[in-house]
């Protein structure tokens, strides 16, 4: 029971070290992005315009029934290079009662300490049509870049997807969370590299643990032996007890036996 309770402790610290690398976020699920239908002949009119962007800095309210996923299509540690395109997918269902029309995707990069302080406005990429029935899915992608002279880090991106029901405007925030800019050319960043280092000394140190656990608990336990025999007395001894009441009650009880 000791060695069970002991490795559910290791195993609960090691899940909470790795959690960085383990970070469960609802835009990440590959699964639903399986599962949503894409959209045929979408249609991508173009990228940002005036027009376009004075009508995606306005906000709106989100229409109740409708959903929305996002994913990194081969980027789970979602690492964007400066300077160049990533791309990103939008899954979009309609729970509602009424037809859609998906207008645009927009998106803003952020100080990760500090939400208020914005980065980057990224591109406004608009859709000719992006039609989405009720009781339909449809996924929509999304390319977009951040500036090259972007310091290399941790950053907080926030994509929105703004579309109509009934001529009214509405939006929908499909991504809320951390990315990770690196140089171009560099696969995985130092951050990274790090907390997979750390991730796997852990996993060896906890293998390593339960190996000796069980090394321990296959060896047999040693009984301690109890020696049973005749008690002899030391020769010096009974040439000191000559005379004494003790060595005559002991050759009594000798000749008696």
């Amino acid at each position: 029971m000791a060695l069970i309770n002991n490795f559910c402790f290791l195993s609960f610290l090691l899940f909470l070290i790795a959690s960085p690398l383990l970070q469960v976020v609802r835009c990440q699920s590959d699964e639903a992005a399986e599962n949503a239908g894409e959209v045929s002949d979408i249609g991508i009119v173009g990228d940002e315009s005036d027009e376009a962007q004075d009508f995606a800095d306005r906000g709106f309210p989100s229409a109740p029934g409708i959903e929305t996923i996002c994913v990194f299509p081969k980027n789970i540690a979602r690492l964007v290079k400066g300077g160049e395109e990533a791309e990103l997918l939008v899954g979009l269902k309609n729970d509602g009662q009424s037809s859609l029309n998906v207008v645009a995707i927009k998106a803003s990069v952020h100080l990760p300490f500090d939400h208020q302080l914005l980065v980057q406005n990224l591109t406004v990429q608009v859709f000719n049509n992006g039609s989405v029935p009720s009781s339909a899915q449809a996924t929509f992608p999304y390319i977009f870049s951040v500036s090259k002279f972007l310091q290399p880090g941790p950053f907080d991106l926030v994509g929105t997807i703004i579309y109509e029901i009934d001529q009214h405007p509405y939006q929908n925030t499909f991504y809320n969370g951390t990315i990770e800019v690196v140089e171009p050319g560099v696969l995985f960043s130092m951050e990274s590299v790090f907390l997979f280092t750390l991730g796997t000394a852990l996993l060896v140190l906890l293998g390593l643990w339960i190996n000796g656990q069980i090394q321990n608990y296959k060896k047999p336990k040693r009984s301690s032996k109890v020696e049973v025999g005749t008690k002899t007395t030391d020769a010096s001894m009974d040439e000191w007890l000559q005379g004494t009441a003790y060595t005559q009650s002991t050759s009594s009880k000798s000749k008696k036996k």
